[in-house]
């Protein structure tokens, strides 16, 4: 399991380095870059997090890898993981370094479910409604899901609104569920 409150540390620490040097959004992306480069290939993600290989073996293949195709602060944050054992915290640290991104934009994620696309002119008129409503900006993530049947399921943070139809017909099986 990964400690969410070391992997804020960490970006914490590589967000406040990046800040300084005036390379946020770049170090993000490297880092992110990074992370979908170890992890895509299984037998790389387990060179990365393996306990039984040194630890200048892995430092040594990930400066000949990503040494000048990276920002330094992104390749000394992946070498003090390895050296720290914490290879296993970079999904996580990408995370929490992207929300913390988000949090310094005042941009909160916003996914936005529906039963079909959204033409844009709908899609604009309900984005600009939330961020009037809620006082935010949102990075929104589109998901068609047929399943929904009709209606929207939005989900910001930890808030969920379902006005789908299967949503609908999943509380209501629930309440009759109980009054029988």
């Amino acid at each position: 399991m990964v400690n969410q409150t070391l992997a804020r540390r960490y970006a914490i620490a590589i967000s406040s380095l990046a800040r300084d040097q005036n390379v946020v959004e770049r170090v993000g992306d490297d880092l992110a870059a990074a992370a979908r480069a170890i992890g895509e290939n299984a037998t790389v993600a387990e060179f990365f997090v393996a306990p039984v290989i040194g630890r200048p073996e892995k430092e040594r293949v990930l400066i000949e890898t990503f040494e000048g195709r990276i920002h330094t602060i992104a390749l000394h944050a992946l070498l003090l993981l390895v050296r720290k054992r914490r290879e296993r915290l970079l999904a996580a640290i990408v995370a929490e370094y992207r929300a913390l991104e988000r949090a310094a934009r005042g941009v909160e994620t916003l996914t936005l479910q529906s039963a079909r696309p959204l033409d844009r002119a709908e899609y604009s008129k309900l984005i600009a409604r939330l961020e009037g409503a809620y006082g935010k900006k949102f990075e929104v993530t589109e998901v068609v899901d047929p399943a929904l049947i009709g209606g929207l399921r939005l989900t910001m943070g930890d808030r969920r609104i379902d006005a789908s139809i299967s949503g609908r017909l999943g509380a209501l099986a629930r309440e009759l569920a109980h009054t029988t």
